[in-house]
């Protein structure tokens, strides 16, 4: 059994895409309530909690939210979940849920497929500047 933060939703992310990486410094910036800690999916715990949860990341390409002892979710649903934690005007983005979640996640695959090409990717994973460290899995 995995020890992971109680009362925490874990944010699994791949390490390398710039895209990512800028959506957790968003979430980062955005987590007033502390609910959110974060592990890049090719790091050991990332491999370890998708283990436990039984998903192969060599046939998804998705942000994955955890909720220990709760549920996870992948993709459109994922980042839904996670700006509704934002408050205020990223409410407006739950509108989405009137699409079908096939559609949401078919847009979803589009910008996973293009993220390097588009918005690069880093030779590793992103080192957390000291100050954010406690909000990193390691």
């Amino acid at each position: 059994m995995l020890e992971l933060p109680k009362h925490k939703k874990i944010i699994l992310f791949d390490g390398v895409c710039n895209l990512c990486n800028s959506f957790v410094n968003k979430i980062i910036e955005k987590d007033k309530k502390n609910i959110f800690v974060f592990a890049a999916i090719e790091s050991e715990i990332g491999n370890k909690i998708t283990d436990y949860l039984k998903i192969d990341t060599t046939k998804i390409e998705s942000i994955i939210l955890y909720e220990p002892n709760v549920s996870y979710d992948l993709k459109s649903t994922a980042a839904l979940k996670i700006m509704k934690e934002f408050g205020g005007f990223w409410c407006f983005v739950q509108i989405s849920y009137i699409l079908p979640e096939f559609f949401r996640d078919a847009i979803y695959d589009v910008v996973a497929k293009n993220r390097y090409k588009w918005f690069g990717k880093k030779d590793s994973c992103m080192i957390p500047i000291p100050e954010l460290k406690a909000k990193f899995l390691s």
